[in-house]
């Protein structure tokens, strides 16, 4: 599993909570490069504050992440490919 460190992994974890994505199935081998993908794409992000603003304000829940994230196809996948039950937003 990748360890989370500095802040914007956190963000990008953050991310991931609202978007219904389980950060521990990234030890499945068929996600773990996404996941790790996704780490990098963050650690190089220029848009850090505009995250960070992001989840500030957005709702616990979320169907889709930020048009400005470089992970955004990324987080779908992970979305549609993860493990278990879906995830229906009421």
């Amino acid at each position: 599993m990748i360890a989370i460190t500095r802040e914007h992994p956190m963000h990008l974890h953050e991310m991931m909570e609202r978007l219904g994505i389980e950060p521990a199935a990234g030890v499945f081998p068929r996600l773990s490069l996404r996941y790790a993908t996704a780490f990098r794409q963050c650690d190089a992000c220029q848009c850090k504050k505009a995250c960070q603003e992001w989840l500030e304000h957005a709702p616990s829940m979320v169907n889709f992440a930020p048009c400005f994230c470089r992970n955004a196809e990324i987080l779908f996948e992970l979305q549609y490919d993860q493990p278990g039950p879906r995830r229906i937003n009421r």
